[in-house]
């Protein structure tokens, strides 16, 4: 078991180690000026001072609120509308013009946009989540949809199976490691567009306390806000992972 856990983990860790003492001797011996690069030792410092003073629980808060609210919404559509893109042929032609369009379209671009119509506060910026999150989830869902094998069909109609029986025994197991790879997709998308909403106007939320420690040329709390939401990222995805393993492991070797 040891074994099994130094094989998986170790190279990532020494990675991360390496990675981090290379950071703080560039930042320490080489640039040496905390106006353009902190060490990893003065953003330690930076979220000890911002979690003491409670400044990054309240940050952390509202962009966790926003995120939470526009990915739970985004992702419910999201699968809902591939479900039915699946089902329906016209469902599809009627959809995929919108789809396309508002997939390739910068949403990060209409962010301002939102603001000017549902104010500063945390609605615009859920809607944000929404427009980054659906698309991806509604893509994948759809085409895990039609993966299902037509043969696998045919036989266990031929067998008797009612619709709602194909499609809880075969259709939707095979979608779900799409539907899966789709809301993992949502997290780093979801995740930028709680910040960059909140760099157009916001109140709280880490993508504010970013800004402010750049007005401020305070790089410590600057990098202390970017590595929060980048350990956010890597947890949630990681849990991701393991639900997938849990609730898909026919995907892995």
């Amino acid at each position: 078991m040891w074994q099994r856990v130094g094989n998986s983990y170790l190279p990532g860790t020494l990675s991360v180690i390496g990675g981090l003492t290379l950071w703080e001797l560039v930042s320490r011996l080489l640039v040496a000026n905390a106006l353009f690069l902190a060490a990893p030792t003065q953003i330690v410092e930076a979220i000890y001072t911002l979690t003491l003073d409670g400044q990054m629980g309240r940050h952390v808060a509202v962009s966790s609120a926003e995120f939470a609210l526009g990915y739970v919404i985004a992702s419910l559509l999201g699968i809902a509308v591939g479900f039915g893109m699946a089902s329906s042929a016209t469902f599809k032609q009627a959809m995929q013009p919108w789809i396309s369009g508002l997939y390739a379209t910068p949403t990060i671009a209409l962010a301002p946009l939102f603001i000017l119509w549902l104010g500063i506060g945390i609605w615009s910026k859920v809607l944000v989540v929404i427009f980054l999150v659906l698309f991806p989830v509604a893509i994948n869902t759809e085409a895990g949809l039609r993966t299902t094998s037509d043969r696998l069909i045919e036989m266990l109609k031929s067998f008797g199976a009612t619709p709602q029986q194909i499609f809880f025994k075969v259709s939707l197991p095979s979608a779900l490691p799409f539907i899966l790879a789709g809301l993992k997709l949502g997290i780093g998308r979801g995740l930028i567009g709680v910040v960059v909403a909140e760099l157009f106007g916001s109140r709280a939320g880490l993508g504010r306390l970013i800004s402010q420690s750049a007005d401020a040329f305070n790089m410590p709390e600057l990098f202390a806000g970017v590595i929060v939401l980048a350990v956010a990222g890597i947890a949630m995805t990681a849990g991701f992972s393991y639900v997938e393993r849990k609730l898909v492991p026919w995907t892995k070797d």
